[in-house]
């Protein structure tokens, strides 16, 4: 009866690597705090009674008039405003967040740096000078390099399995690896492309309703008085459209600077697994 090898499957012992516990309140409560925020931003302070010749009435939405100062001016916006003034505030805090996040996970220093050093240290076969560089470093390279160290340790002992399996083991510890570090990079991130096209489509809902109001009370009133009235209400209309595109490209801009980074954090950690394993393969024939 032929005799078969052990898999690395069936002999090596499942991921050491384990599941990140995070919170993703931030989804959900930053988006209705930012808006609760763009409101009383809008209501109280552009919507200031002292900053306008007639003040309204009423709580939610006064009617001022004559606006002292364009802050004031954007107060007569109308009710869409708050919207894109609350979208601008989700574009601060998500970018925050993720500025935070991406900070930690790019580690201590630099990456390229960092994986010359292991490879120094895996070429003198020096694993565990190699897992000490791993803690100095910290961050997602370093996390996803060291479970790979961890299993490449344990494979330099291991007589069961071969050369060639003893490196899809290490591969296979890499991946998994990967697979929890990618995600936590990547939260949050739809938030800011999404914001990207919504606050200039909410802004033109804004303009779009402003010059709707603008033509209406034109026909109502008639008359050279009535043209001035519409250029007042087209000013008006168009700070919708200066909020929306000013939130659209802040927010174009965060996300390009995001996802450039974690670009360079996945090229870290493709090259770490590639060092792994042709470090092992080359050294423990």
């Amino acid at each position: 009866m032929a005799e078969t090898k052990p898999t690395a499957t069936s002999t090596v012992k499942s991921t050491s690597v384990q599941p990140k516990k995070s919170s993703n309140a931030i989804s959900w409560l930053a988006p209705i705090l930012c808006v609760v925020g763009g409101y009383l931003i809008w209501r109280y302070i552009f919507g200031n009674p002292s900053g306008f010749d007639t003040p309204g009435e009423g709580w939610f939405w006064p009617k001022h008039h004559g606006p002292k100062t364009a802050l004031n001016a954007i107060y007569e916006g109308g009710i869409i405003v708050p919207l894109l003034i609350g979208c601008m505030l989700m574009v601060v805090a998500f970018s925050i967040e993720r500025f935070l996040t991406i900070s930690k996970a790019l580690g201590k220093g630099s990456i390229a740096d960092f994986i010359r050093r292991v490879q120094y240290h895996l070429a003198n076969k020096n694993v565990d000078a190699a897992l000490s560089e791993c803690d100095k470093q910290r961050g997602s390279v370093a996390n996803v390099m060291k479970a790979g160290l961890r299993r490449y340790k344990e494979m330099i002992t291991n007589t069961e399995l071969d050369t060639e399996q003893k490196v899809l083991a290490i591969q296979k510890e890499v991946e998994e690896a990967t697979a929890l570090e990618l995600p936590m990079l990547q939260k949050n991130l739809v938030f800011l492309s999404t914001l990207v096209s919504l606050g200039t489509l909410i802004a033109l809902l804004g303009t779009v309703m402003g010059m709707i109001r603008s033509f209406a009370a034109l026909g109502e009133e008639g008359g050279a008085g009535a043209a001035s009235e519409l250029a007042v209400g087209i000013s008006e209309a168009l700070y919708n459209t200066a909020l929306g595109i000013a939130t659209s490209s802040l927010a174009l801009i965060m996300y390009n600077i995001f996802t450039t980074k974690i670009d360079s954090i996945t090229y870290g950690i493709d090259e770490s697994g590639f060092t792994l394993t042709q470090s092992f393969a080359s050294q423990y024939k």
